[in-house]
């Protein structure tokens, strides 16, 4: 039987000595204040399921694993959120679906069922995210929460890897509506900015976004699609990326080839996980707990 325990114990009982990385958010606050808006949430990104092979032997059972990771946590975060390629990309639409309508069945075994979701290219770039729309809804939209606004972007509809005009317009005027030191986190599959093009890590005019948030003082963007933890600065800007739940990435340009890392049958998942990020308005931080994804039995 699965224990509860804290986040916090969890990452200590995992071997990760609590991870934390501290990113910039928000303004200070009374005590009373920050106590009553205090929350945490949960990324997980690039799922892929329906992908089989190597590297990853597990690879119908990851997604449960982190499900269950997260439902051991005592304390449940307020909502969940993944960053693109829920499925595993394929040409036939009739799986295609079929691959959506199974990981529809599988995520709604989380206890917390306020959960997010965004196409990655992988669900969304061969048929401009229609089937992504049937099964999940818009691909991109905003939120708010405990004072926080969250800004979805879709930067893989369109097969050329870009958010496009429209949806820049679109941008342009819920910001407008902002206050410039308004508390705003962006989720999007691909980063913003150019990590590495080489590898389609980038998205073409993702600069015209980063430009557009620019004037706001308190913004964090989160992504996924390089299956791997990174961090990076635009400007004032913080961009981190998660990991992956089906297999690891090599460092952008550390190998010739975009190849996924081989599968260490000693430290089985080695280099997947899922994160829970805090907002903690006292300090005006957030925090950035990296988790794995088999948790700690009894």
């Amino acid at each position: 039987m699965t224990s509860k325990i804290d986040r916090r114990q969890f990452a200590k009982l995992a071997g990760l000595g609590g991870v934390v990385f501290a990113s910039g958010l928000g303004s200070p606050m009374t005590a009373a204040e920050a106590a009553e808006q205090d929350f945490y949430f949960v990324q997980l990104s690039d799922t892929h399921w329906g992908f089989q092979g190597p590297p990853n032997p597990e690879a119908a059972n990851t997604l449960d694993l982190a499900i269950e990771s997260v439902n051991t946590l005592g304390n449940q975060p307020d909502f969940i959120v993944f960053t693109g390629d829920l499925t595993h990309t394929t040409d036939d639409d009739n799986e295609r679906r079929a691959r959506m309508k199974v990981f529809k069945e599988k995520i709604a075994k989380f206890k917390i069922q306020k959960i997010y979701l965004m196409p990655g290219e992988h669900d969304a770039s061969l048929d401009e995210g229609k089937a992504f729309m049937e099964f999940f809804g818009k691909t991109h939209y905003t939120f708010d929460h405990k004072g926080v606004h969250f800004i979805v972007l879709d930067n893989v509809s369109d097969p050329r890897a870009q958010l496009g005009d429209e949806q820049l317009a679109w941008l342009a005027e819920d910001l407008k509506k902002q206050k410039k030191d308004q508390k705003i986190v962006v989720f999007t599959h691909r980063p913003l900015f150019d990590l590495y093009p080489q590898w389609d890590w980038a998205t073409r005019d993702g600069a015209k976004a980063v430009d557009l948030l620019m004037p706001y003082s308190n913004v964090t963007v989160f992504y996924g699609h390089i299956h791997q933890e990174n961090h990076h600065e635009t400007g004032h800007i913080q961009h981190h990326a998660a990991k992956s739940l089906i297999f690891p990435l090599p460092a952008p340009g550390s190998q010739d080839k975009r190849t996924p890392l081989p599968w260490d049958a000693a430290m089985p998942f080695k280099g997947l996980g899922w994160r829970d990020i805090e907002v903690a308005t006292t300090g005006a931080k957030i925090e950035i707990h990296e988790m794995p994804v088999k948790v700690a039995k009894t």
